[in-house]
Order: structure tokens, then sequence, then C-alpha cells
């Protein structure tokens, strides 16, 4: 029998550690529209923080989402650069219906387009599927049950 991976339960850190996975972080060049785009998706974020140097709300179940703009990054790591492309990191926002994902797709891609990625399709996981991306380019998947029932088909 091999020992335990430090990382793994019940490895060597398992049982010192008291850490909570607890705060998600996006360092963004415009945060303006960074968060208009997440205000627009369901997020709270409070009126009056767009020119914030950095700006958090807590979602529902205790998780911290915060946003930093380039330049307050900078201020503690000299020279940092906005990594570029896509899947640099994703999120993902359950919709209450496949019809709510055709309708925040589609308006969130109105005018220009500038977000669109996958257009809704349907999944064949069971899921009414779209992604756009966020002013930073970040993937944002939509998603929904086609069941009806909040659990994909291959669940059942």
């Amino acid at each position: 029998m091999r020992p335990p991976v430090p990382f793994e339960p019940g490895g060597a850190y398992a049982d010192r550690m008291a850490l909570s996975f607890d705060f998600i972080g996006i360092v963004t060049r415009d945060l303006a529209a960074s968060l208009a785009f997440y205000r627009a998706l369901g997020v709270d974020v409070p009126p009056g923080q767009d020119d914030a140097p950095h700006v958090e709300v807590r979602l529902p179940g205790g998780m911290k989402l915060a946003w930093d703009s380039v330049e307050t990054v900078r201020g503690f790591r000299p020279g940092y650069e906005l990594p570029e492309g896509e899947n640099r990191i994703g999120f993902a926002f359950q919709a209450e219906s496949p019809e709510e994902v055709d309708r925040v797709y589609s308006e969130l891609t109105a005018g220009d387009g500038a977000v669109a990625h996958t257009a809704p399709w349907d999944a064949p996981w069971g899921q009414r599927y779209a992604t756009v991306l966020d002013p930073d380019g970040n993937s944002i998947d939509l998603y929904a049950p086609l069941s009806g029932d909040g659990a994909s088909p291959a669940a059942n």
C-alpha cells in the first residue's frame, strides 16, 4: 500500500489545514464594464462601485466574488500583465429553464455581439447550454436542465 499523497483526502496536509474555499477574484481591464456584465447576469453588485480599486460581493451560499483593476494588482505586483486568450477561468450560471438560457443569451449578445461565443444548443448531457465571454474574455456558461426536474438524464 502506497503512502498517502500530501494533497489528497487523508494526506499529510489534510489533518493540519482548516482552509475553506470562499473567494474568487477577477482581474479586469475595465471594472465598470465587468461589473455591468455580472450585474446583467444577476450578481448583486451595489451601485457606485465602478471606480473602486477593489469590489467584493457575497454570493448566495457565502462565496465571495471580487474584482480588481489591473492597476490595483500592479500596486502589489509591479509589471503584472493580464493574461490573454480564452479559458483562463470559467464560470457557469444555472437558469431556471431552457427558455431562460435563450433569453439571457439574447439579451447579453444584443447589439455588437461582442460577448457571443456559443449559441444556445441542447447538449448531449441533458442541458440547454450557451457560452458568452465577459468583457475580459472569460468564459461564462449559461445552462438549464432539459428534463425540467433539475437533473440531467444521465443522473436519473
